[in-house]
């Protein structure tokens, strides 16, 4: 099995030209050609991921954020994207693509909720982005926000409180706290993502709606399992192993 292989499987089900303009999902370091039997998967490339590659013999990482996302003016080994590649591995980084595929990231969010996915909550260039869902109960907004910290693994989560029950919600993972204006004209009660600015969570508390700030780590570290599972239904003779050495990137005084 090759990169090129890899890249081509991951493509069926997750089209890279589902990826935003300024985006930079695909082969983002090292060779088509280079032959693979270990693959590590991992939310970001940081150094601790490169050195757990080499440590572990995986040839090819796969993540979701783009090793490279600006561009490069300087290779130096400083860099991890340069350190894959002279390393002799290589980096495929399935990013926007992932999250607007059917069966991506916003599906694997929506499922490790328990919420029953209905149409797509918003669209950006032509491509969905998040998803409408119901819930399986009415929730109010603590019980919501709980539910996420308890399926999501958070060790925090923001909220604002709202009146009565939710049982219509948006869910969009990463950072879609731009997004709470669409959920809240589809007749959704709350609106589940990260990376929610200060503007956000006042405008929320002054539309009496239910804002949910689970983390850009924690509504995105989930695709592993559902990755690893497909890749080795295809490709039965390789290892997959999920990164230990990238964790949640903050720490947090409680």
């Amino acid at each position: 099995m090759t990169v090129g292989e890899v890249y081509i499987f991951l493509d069926s089900i997750a089209p890279f030209s589902l990826q935003q303009s300024y985006d930079n999902s695909g082969i983002c370091a090292g060779s088509r050609d280079i032959e693979v039997t270990r693959i590590l998967t991992a939310l970001d490339i940081t150094h601790e991921v490169v050195d757990e590659a080499e440590r572990l013999g995986c040839e090819l990482i796969i993540s979701h954020h783009p090793v490279i996302f600006r561009p490069i003016r300087v290779a130096t080994l400083e860099n991890p994207a340069v350190r894959v590649a002279a390393l002799g591995k290589a980096a495929i980084c399935a990013h926007t693509s992932f999250d607007s595929a059917e069966g991506g990231m916003n599906d694997l969010l929506a499922e490790r909720l328990g919420l029953t996915t209905i149409e797509p909550l918003d669209f950006d260039e032509g491509k969905p982005m998040g998803y409408i869902c119901e819930t399986p109960e009415s929730f109010t907004a603590e019980q919501l926000a709980a539910l996420c910290k308890e399926k999501l693994g958070c060790r925090v989560v923001r909220f604002t409180p709202c009146e009565g029950g939710i049982t219509k919600v948006g869910v969009c993972s990463g950072s879609g706290g731009s997004l709470l204006g669409a959920a809240k004209a589809k007749g959704c009660g709350a609106l589940i993502t990260g990376d929610c600015k200060h503007s956000d969570f006042v405008t929320a508390r002054n539309e009496r709606f239910c804002l949910i700030d689970a983390g850009h780590f924690h509504t995105e570290n989930i695709f592993h399992e559902k990755l690893a599972a497909k890749l080795k239904e295809q490709f039965p003779a390789v290892e997959v192993i999920k990164s230990e050495a990238f964790t949640d990137p903050a720490d947090y005084v409680i």
